[in-house]
């Protein structure tokens, strides 16, 4: 185990600059997971701590060691890609101890790590088989335990999942979280699924554009975001925003009123300027027959999912309002529906720079 300290790291390609002077710091032993949007950056500041890509400029430390200019092999890693890249003309056996090989590693020693990561991945029955004889989730896991065999420092994960089916998805998620915990190793994972960043991670980092807009826990996350971009991106189905002004404000309260949707005022207890336009943000599940403050809203479809319901309606710009719906809801499709919250719960940003107002 080792912690992963990123400092004003940089990287370019041509006159292209992708990532933008990132610090980050990642502790020993525990589990971070870079989500972001396509094209944000996640992927290319994973294979920068690996060494896959050479730094531009700013440092990268694993452990106690300066690791920004050394070869991959020896920063201490241990990588695990979308793809499963086995070799199909090797066994599982093979497959997990070829880097081992590669190294000159004692064979008693390659077969003892080979046995050991095995069974932790619930592979000790399958290592005479050839890739072709496995499913898709087995050849993941025959990857991971090319990582594990190699005992690295950090292990790096670049959506590894992302080939899987929904079902199986599930299943190793699962299993990489049980193999962390087993582990207890330092772990860097990368997705564009922010459920796999919420139910994996210790720690959250948010990328937009190739800059970080927040680092922390899951829940503190989708608890406190810092504006609106991490707010809509973390939670699933996705924060509802909504243009409103200011209409007054008392102390630390201000009194909001929503555009549209047939809101009365509402108190929040935020401190913001009246007349200010602001977007406020309120979660689908947040939505409570309970609340003190409404939203009258025609429903234009429902889904049912089964232990919960969703709610669509037409709204300001180009996403619907989606609300959650009780079990023993009356709402109906083409019906209006007074969808009641608690202000408390409600977000307010910032329309012009996007930052909560808090």
């Amino acid at each position: 185990m080792a912690n992963v300290e990123v400092k004003q790291l940089r990287k370019s390609f041509g006159s292209v600059d992708v990532i933008h002077g990132v610090d980050l710091s990642i502790d020993s032993g525990e589990f971070a997971v870079f989500v972001g949007p396509s094209g944000c950056g996640k992927s290319t500041l994973l294979r920068l701590i690996a060494g896959l890509e050479d730094a531009t400029s700013g440092t990268i430390h694993i452990g106690d060691a300066d690791v920004t200019r050394i070869e991959p092999a020896d920063r201490g890693v241990a990588m695990v890609f979308q793809s499963y890249a086995l070799y199909p003309h090797m066994s599982v056996e093979e497959n997990m101890g070829f880097g081992l090989r590669m190294t000159g590693t004692d064979r008693a020693v390659i077969t003892e790590r080979v046995n050991k990561a095995a069974q932790i991945l619930h592979l000790d029955q399958l290592l005479e088989r050839k890739p072709k004889q496995l499913s898709g989730g087995q050849r993941q896991r025959v990857a991971i335990g090319r990582a594990i065999v190699r005992e690295p420092k950090v292990f790096l994960f670049d959506e590894p999942l992302s080939n899987l089916d929904a079902e199986l998805r599930v299943q190793m998620r699962l299993e990489i979280a049980k193999l962390h915990n087993d582990l207890g190793a330092t772990m860097i994972y990368v997705t564009h699924d922010q459920v796999e960043a919420m139910t994996l991670a210790d720690k959250i980092v948010v990328l937009r554009s190739g800059r970080i807009e927040q680092v922390g826990a899951p829940l503190e996350l989708y608890g406190d975001p810092d504006n609106i971009f991490v707010a809509g991106f973390i939670g699933s189905p996705k924060m509802n925003f909504l243009p409103a002004i200011v209409e007054s404000t008392s102390g630390d309260a201000a009194t909001v009123r929503l555009r549209e949707l047939g809101s009365a005022p509402f108190s929040v207890p935020v401190q913001a300027p009246a007349g200010a336009e602001v977007i406020v943000g309120i979660r689908p599940e947040h939505f409570d027959s309970n609340g003190t403050a409404h939203i009258e809203a025609r429903i234009d479809v429902i889904e049912h999912l089964g232990g919960v319901s969703y709610g669509y309606a037409a709204a300001s710009g180009d996403e619907p309002l989606t609300i959650a719906l009780a079990e023993n809801t009356a709402a109906k499709a083409g019906a209006v529906f007074t969808a009641r919250f608690d202000p408390a719960r409600a977000f307010l940003f910032d329309p012009e720079t996007g930052l909560r107002i808090r």
